[in-house]
C-alpha cells in the first residue's frame, strides 16, 4: 500500500485554522496528541501506521503549527472533539479508526460519544474517565496544575511544557525529542495551561459510556505514574467492547506500538 503524505495543508474548523496532513490511502484512521502536544511528535508512527490506512494528523486547537484563538485562557475536552468531528466532516473521513494519547484519548472517547457516525473504532493511550470515576488522578492533576502554574510564574510560560512532560515522563523523555519539536513544544505553553485550567475532564457516567459499542483498545504502560492505571481500568468496567493492553515504557506510549497496529489492522478489516 501506498504511503505517499500530502504537504501540511490546513482547515478552518470552527473559526481556528488547524493544520494537518495526510498519509497513506484506506480507512481514514485520526491521531490525536495529548497535552500542549504536536502531531510532529508522532511522525514515525504516522508512517508506520500509514500502511493501514489513510492517516490523518492534526494539531490541535492553540497548539504548534495550528491557529491559538485570542485570549486563549480555557478549553474543553467537548470543544477539541467537536472540532475533530468537523475536521472529518471537512476531509471526508468519517468513520475513522481514532488513536488518542493521554488528553487526545478523553478527547476522542468524548468524539465516540457524541459523534457515533463518525467513529469507527478507538484506540485510546491511558486517557482519563470522569473526575468522579478517577479521584486519584483528579488529585494528580490539581496538584500538576497548581506547579504549572508556578512555573510559569516563575521562570516563564515557556518553561511550562519541559515541566510538564518532565513531570509525566521524566527528563529522558524530553532530552529524547528533537530540538525542532522541543521548540515547538516550548510554544504551547499557553494552550498547556488552558487545557488545564479548562474542563479537563470527561463529561460521561457508566450508563453514557455502556452506549459506546466501537471496538475499543485501552493500553497502559508499565512505567506511567501508578495513578494512571485507574482510569484505565474505570474504562474497561464501563466502556462495553474492550480489550486491553500494557506495554513497555513510560506514559507517552507509541501510537503504533505492535498491539496497536495489530489492532487497527483487524478492525479495518471489519464492517
Amino acid at each position: 500500500m501506498s504511503t505517499t503524505a500530502t504537504s501540511g495543508r490546513t482547515q478552518t474548523i470552527n473559526g481556528v485554522r488547524l493544520y494537518y496532513e495526510e498519509h497513506g490511502t484506506g480507512i481514514p484512521i485520526l491521531c490525536i496528541h495529548g497535552a500542549g502536544s504536536t502531531s510532529l511528535a508522532w511522525a514515525e508512527p504516522v508512517e508506520k501506521l500509514a500502511r493501514l490506512g489513510r492517516v490523518i494528523a492534526y494539531d490541535r486547537r492553540g497548539c504548534a503549527r495550528s491557529e491559538r484563538p485570542a485570549h486563549y485562557e480555557r478549553t474543553s475536552i467537548a470543544e477539541h472533539a467537536d472540532d475533530a468531528a468537523a475536521l472529518l466532516d471537512a476531509l471526508g473521513a468519517t468513520p475513522a479508526v481514532v488513536i488518542g494519547r493521554s488528553y487526545g484519548a478523553t478527547v476522542a472517547t468524548d468524539l465516540a460519544l457524541r459523534y457515533p457516525d463518525h467513529v469507527r473504532a478507538l484506540v485510546l493511550l491511558e486517557g482519563d474517565a470522569s473526575r468522579e470515576d478517577a479521584p486519584a488522578v483528579a488529585a494528580w492533576v490539581g496538584a500538576l496544575t497548581e506547579r504549572l502554574r508556578a512555573v510559569a510564574a516563575q521562570d516563564g510560560v515557556e518553561a511550562v511544557a519541559k515541566a510538564l512532560i518532565t513531570d509525566v515522563a521524566g527528563e529522558s523523555a524530553w532530552l529524547a525529542f528533537p530540538e525542532e519539536i522541543r521548540r515547538l513544544l516550548e510554544s504551547n505553553g499557553p494552550a498547556i495551561l488552558a487545557e488545564l485550567q479548562g474542563e479537563w475532564w470527561l463529561n460521561a457516567d457508566a450508563a453514557a459510556l455502556a452506549t459506546v459499542r466501537q471496538p475499543t483498545l485501552l493500553v497502559a504502560a508499565a512505567d506511567s505514574p501508578a495513578e494512571f492505571r485507574e482510569p484505565v481500568h474505570a474504562l474497561q468496567a464501563m466502556l462495553p467492547n474492550t480489550r486491553t493492553a500494557l506495554v513497555e515504557g513510560g506514559h507517552l506510549i507509541d501510537p503504533a506500538a505492535p498491539e496497536v497496529l495489530a489492532f487497527v489492522g483487524k478492525v479495518r478489516g471489519q464492517p
